[in-house]
């Protein structure tokens, strides 16, 4: 099966184990060359362009945006052998699959000019929601777009913007009206067109690509680079989340899954008391927690991804399998470490990097108290906020 042809269903595995074959001998190097390192923007998109072909974003778009028209639980398998490599790779492309999402309810304008680029990986976007003083409260929302004649003039800060230093355009939730969650908008802005100024952020991990502050000064964008109505953002939003949290949950489950395989590989060459550790209690005990922790987080993903490509509301069951997965890779990570020993807290093996990444996943799209919030309110009907 050549890589550049959309698979039927039957040839899921065959795609997957091809993308594999492929982060194997291609990435795994450049991955490791750029461990702690800035990966540059040129080598970031020439990478995601590699990676559209055997179906990463384009698996759930449609075919006349150059999608295959096929399912998010296909990406979502690609994507967490993507994350099994790379975390920062599998970052930089998710955003793409996230925005995309959001672009299909784009005026035709722009989704005609914008989403090919994004599906085929010739341009990075960012979706800015959270703010310095404004993380999973979205309704709280305080940078403004007023009006001025047939423009929306923007003023504001962006912060842990995904692909904010990358991007080259980004759709900003603003405040276009009242002081609630009814008087948010969605505005396409275009950096070369409208302009904007990004500032990294360095983090514990993830420093391989680009999370950004982002910086709005009278910055002027046309009314019709609005997406949806004004005041739709925050549906639009929650429904992108459903996406953007299950794309939690498989990162979660690629990371794990490398962070077994490095236990696997130490446990089974490292001899001690006359054998490999591998055959010492303790440690077989850990790993079959390991594995069995992955197993679990994936059964609640592929239940929840399910729901979504049958066009139904999961936000419990995407919750439940965000708040577990990702949490899960702390657990698996650090057990991974503690497998390595002394070994493990030294840079010479992998196992420390993923455990500085997996400590990040129960932060991004919902922190899990947020999906235990969002579980409770759906079972009790009673909310924790008014």
């Amino acid at each position: 099966m050549s890589v550049m042809e959309s698979p039927g269903e039957g040839d899921r595995q065959a795609a997957i184990e091809a993308l594999r074959a492929y982060l194997d001998a291609e990435v795994e190097p450049i991955v490791s060359q750029y461990r702690e390192r800035f990966i540059p923007k040129e080598m970031m998109l020439a990478i995601l362009q590699r990676l559209v072909s055997f179906g990463l974003v384009v698996a759930p778009f449609p075919l006349e945006v150059n999608g295959w028209g096929m399912s998010w639980e296909l990406h979502m398998q690609l994507f967490e052998e993507v994350c099994y490599t790379s975390s920062d790779i599998g970052l930089a492309l998710s955003i793409n699959a996230i925005g995309g999402r959001l672009l299909l309810k784009a005026p035709e304008h722009i989704r005609r000019k914008y989403l090919p680029l994004v599906v085929s990986g010739h341009a990075l976007l960012s979706v800015c929601i959270s703010e310095p003083d404004v993380g999973s409260d979205v309704a709280s929302i305080k940078i403004r777009a007023r009006r001025e004649g047939d423009e929306y003039v923007i003023n504001g800060e962006k912060t842990w913007i995904t692909n904010g230093g990358y991007s080259d355009f980004l759709i900003v939730t603003a405040r276009t009206g009242t002081e609630d969650a009814e008087g948010l908008t969605h505005i396409l802005v275009d950096r070369a067109e409208h302009g904007y100024q990004t500032r990294p952020i360095h983090k514990i991990a993830l420093n391989s690509q680009s999370t950004a502050q982002v910086f709005f000064s009278d910055t002027r964008v046309p009314l019709r680079n609005r997406i949806g109505d004004e005041g739709a953002a925050l549906a639009q939003t929650l429904d992108i989340f459903q996406v953007a949290r299950l794309i939690m949950a498989y990162w979660s489950i690629g990371l794990a899954r490398r962070a077994l395989d490095e236990a696997l590989r130490y446990a089974q060459q490292r001899v001690q008391h006359g054998k490999p550790i591998a055959g010492h209690q303790l440690i077989a005990g850990r790993i079959a927690e390991m594995a069995t922790e992955i197993a679990a987080a994936r059964g609640l993903a592929l239940n929840a991804v399910r729901l979504v490509d049958a066009g139904k509301r999961a936000d419990v069951e995407v919750s439940m399998a965000k708040w577990y997965a990702c949490e899960m890779a702390g657990q698996v990570t650090r057990k991974a470490l503690y497998v390595h020993g002394a070994n493990g807290v030294t840079s010479d093996f992998l196992v420390e990097k993923l455990a500085r990444e997996a400590m990040v996943l129960p932060i991004p799209d919902g922190t899990t108290e947020v999906q235990k919030l969002v579980i409770a309110r759906a079972l009790t009907g009673i909310g924790a906020f008014k």
